[in-house]
């Protein structure tokens, strides 16, 4: 069968064909520029520790020593600190890198990749398409036709691919600026991230009201200070004001010396593409929706469209067309983004407003500093992932179902497992293969060796269930799970999304659950997976 076509090399591109690779799909991806990607310390990105993994899973590196893990967060007003927290086990440090770092990781991944090949100078002009796959052209010193089953646009803002499918991408221009500065210096907080508002030290220009740090490997910082409306120039001489009063503030005396590495200006823009799928051609990241109030988060949602579409196509590819379960990936991940979007246009405005009798409501200050940080964080209405609770992959109406501190539809928690063969893994490890997972939750077996535990109680029942489903599946064990019962079971999807959680081992229940899950019929075949459940067991 024909390869993946993937229009775009950037991190959301690379990501999706190392997904694919990693389920036995080829890929062809096309790569308008010459596969090098310029240094710039002013454009980075924060990735939520869910994104980071996946990312890690697929480069087979970790990226601590490329990016920096916070050691801890803190949210100023003035001169009083308004929120501070920790970084540890339960709150998973978010990892900033810059993006030609992460780019670079992914192009090295891929350029070890049997199953993927980068084509550079391939600048895409046209894309036709029939019932039987996709045909690409495209021009340059490697102008040629490429033929693919599908074709992925991960082609950025000013996309080709949507473009050329005529696609709508309505949304506001220019919702936020911010001038940015990367800057290798020492500040008071070392390894800690920090959102400043109203800083008391603003002597030159229109307030901007608002300034982030973020800290890198070696010493460096991405400064961003939010710009007031309209179009000003940043010219050099208003950014070195900036950097100098900003530093000096922070010191509570005169400057500490600083090198100043990159500069630019940031602008914000919220859109979302009306389709992310015609036919056998699809769109992904920046492609499909423009977000990122905060300066460096758009790329960790569309890493999850990567991680989203991955699984789908790969089943698609294997075993045939799956229209259903191709059509949830825009359901999903459309809804998901445009739930952000709005999240943002009705809250940045009473963030941004002053004065008005939100100036006279006690807390309300600190409580806009809450979900300013969440969404710089990754959590709350403004940065939380998406869920995909009303997916048309969702079962529906089972019995056993029961409730866990995970909703239905939500990233699962990255707690350690058992595998069938005996060895223990973090959950997450266990992802993006294609299956889907079943685990069980069995307080006690992590003291016991597997030949005690395989065979006893329900796991000979739930092994035998497992075996029965209609898309392949894994068996995996977990001492504890939030919120979950001994003799839970939880149904995980392949990109790491609860399924369900199940009372106990229920035949019917579950195999209902895993043929909603790959796109089947949502209600229960009772009869066929008892059946099945059955002359498993007896074998």
């Amino acid at each position: 069968m024909d390869p993946v076509i993937i229009v775009g090399a950037g991190p959301v591109g690379l990501t999706l064909a190392l997904a694919l690779a990693r389920q036995e799909v080829p890929s062809v991806v096309l790569d308008e520029g010459p596969g090098k990607d310029e240094p710039r310390l002013a454009r980075t990105v924060v990735l939520r520790a869910d994104t980071a993994a996946l990312l890690e899973r697929l480069t087979g590196e970790p990226l601590d020593g490329a990016g920096m893990r916070w050691s801890g967060w803190r949210a100023m007003r003035r001169r009083q600190v308004t929120r501070e927290f920790t970084f540890g086990d339960d709150e998973p440090a978010p990892l900033h890198i810059a993006q030609h770092v992460l780019t670079g990781a992914l192009r090295a991944a891929a350029a070890g990749e049997r199953l993927v090949k980068i084509s550079v100078d391939s600048r895409l002009d046209t894309v036709e398409q029939e019932p039987s796959g996709v045909t690409a052209h495209t021009r340059g010193p490697k102008g040629t036709w490429w033929r693919g089953s599908y074709l992925v646009g991960c082609d950025g803002p000013r996309s080709t691919v949507r473009k050329l499918l005529d696609i709508r991408f309505p949304g506001r221009t220019a919702v936020e600026r911010h001038a940015v500065a990367a800057l290798r210096t020492e500040l008071p907080w070392a390894r800690e991230a920090l959102l400043h508002r109203t800083p008391p030290w603003r002597t030159s220009g229109p307030s901007a009201g608002e300034v982030t740090g973020r800290p890198l490997p070696g010493g460096v910082w991405r400064l961003d200070w939010l710009l007031p409306p309209g179009k000003d120039l940043v010219t050099p001489e208003l950014l070195v004001a900036r950097v100098r009063e900003t530093l000096a503030g922070w010191s509570d005396g005169p400057a500490p010396a600083y090198e100043l590495l990159d500069t630019g200006v940031h602008t914000v823009h919220h859109r979302l593409a009306r389709r992310w799928r015609v036919g056998r051609v699809l769109l992904a990241g920046d492609a499909a929706h423009l977000l990122g109030a905060f300066g460096s988060q758009g790329l960790d949602e569309g890493l999850r469209d990567a991680d989203n579409l991955a699984w789908k196509l790969a089943l698609a590819w294997h075993h045939g067309p799956h229209e259903g379960l191709l059509d949830s990936y825009q359901t999903e991940r459309r809804a998901a983004v445009s739930a952000r979007l709005r999240a943002a246009d009705q809250v940045l405005p009473l963030l941004r407003g002053s004065g008005g009798i939100r100036a006279y409501v006690p807390g309300a200050a600190r409580g806009h500093d809450v979900l300013l940080s969440d969404g710089h964080l990754g959590r709350g209405p403004l940065g939380a992932p998406g869920t995909y609770a009303r997916s048309p992959l969702a079962p529906l109406h089972l019995e056993a179902e029961v409730p866990v501190d995970t909703p239905l539809g939500a990233p699962v928690e990255d707690v350690r497992v058992t595998a069938e063969d005996g060895s223990s893994v973090r959950l997450r490890d266990r992802l993006g293969r294609g299956a889907l997972l079943v685990v069980l939750i069995a307080p006690g077996t992590g003291v016991w060796e597997r030949r005690h535990w395989v065979s006893a109680g329900v796991m000979p029942r739930l092994a035998a269930a497992v075996t029965a489903l209609p898309s392949p599946a894994e068996l995996l064990v977990a001492e504890s799970y939030p919120g979950a019962a001994a003799h839970t079971v939880l149904l995980i999807r392949p990109d790491g999304h609860l399924v369900t959680a199940l009372n106990g081992v229920r035949p019917a229940d579950l195999y209902a659950a895993a043929e909603a899950a790959v796109g089947g019929r949502a209600a229960r075949n009772a009869e066929k997976a008892e059946e099945a459940t059955a002359g498993s067991a007896a074998k």
